[in-house]
């Protein structure tokens, strides 16, 4: 499974054309992990640069593709916010913003980092982005873990 980068706004455009804009689709699991770590001599290692990385994991009620897998490097922000009870967590429609050298995906269209930044929106923002799809992800199997 190769994954794409997200360059340049026809990177974004063609994402979001191919994946129904995440229409009658969900987060289904997120993994996230940084560069920071503590050695078994107890030392700790913390590298200077951007060191969060996290991968999303969504599926969609439409075939061709299914399932995506983003990968976020360079973490610079995120919110989630689950759902609350008796409410569903279907995205509608998502957006992916590139401002100057940082990406943004949220699962609102009109959500936009610096218009509304505080909509109650699950937004992620990084400076490295890329994706692919994962078909034979489907089902409630968890990936990333148990």
């Amino acid at each position: 499974m190769n994954w794409n980068e997200i360059n340049q706004q026809s990177d974004i455009a063609y994402l979001l054309e191919h994946f129904g804009y995440f229409h009658d689709g969900c987060l289904r699991e997120m993994h996230m992990w940084t560069g920071t770590y503590v050695n078994e001599d107890l030392s700790m290692v913390v590298p200077g640069e951007l060191d969060t990385n996290v991968k999303l994991l969504f599926q969609r009620q439409y075939a061709n593709p299914c399932a995506i897998e983003l990968f976020f490097e360079g973490v610079t922000g995120i919110q989630i916010i689950p759902s609350p009870e008796n409410y569903d967590s279907i995205i509608r429609d998502a957006i992916i913003i590139k401002l100057e050298d940082t990406f943004y995906w949220a699962d609102d269209y009109n959500w936009h980092p610096i218009e509304n930044p505080d909509a109650c929106s699950n937004w992620i923002s990084a400076k490295k982005m890329k994706w692919r799809e994962v078909n034979d992800w489907m089902d409630k199997k968890n990936r990333y873990g148990d």
